[in-house]
């Protein structure tokens, strides 16, 4: 499984638009309310497999969570499902706060 650093998703982020990966946030509504990514789809880990359908299975996908324990469930469920190039946002959103943008709050 792989793991992607907050500051390499960020480098990731600022390359070529079709270069970009999908940005899946699999926390509870009321996190992501509260901060996210700014173009991130929400997708709530309880309703991954009945929305599965939703996803590109061939592109570069991120999946994020607080501190990456949910998504890197979510990504080891997807791996099974036949997605490739999946990475876990190691240390979450949480990460992403302290490491990347101070303007996302940590919860």
């Amino acid at each position: 499984m792989r793991q992607l650093s907050a500051r390499d998703l960020n480098s990731l982020l600022q390359g070529e638009p079709e270069a970009r990966p999908i940005l899946i946030d699999v926390r509870e509504p009321w996190e992501f309310q509260l901060a996210s990514i700014a173009g991130s789809t929400h997708l709530p880990m309880g309703e991954i497999p009945s929305r599965i359908q939703e996803l590109d299975s061939t592109h570069p996908t991120v999946v994020i969570c607080h501190h990456g324990i949910r998504s890197l469930q979510v990504v080891a469920y997807l791996a099974r499902q036949g997605f490739e190039n999946l990475h876990n946002l190691q240390g979450g959103i949480d990460a992403w706060s302290r490491e990347v943008d101070p303007g996302v709050p940590c919860y």
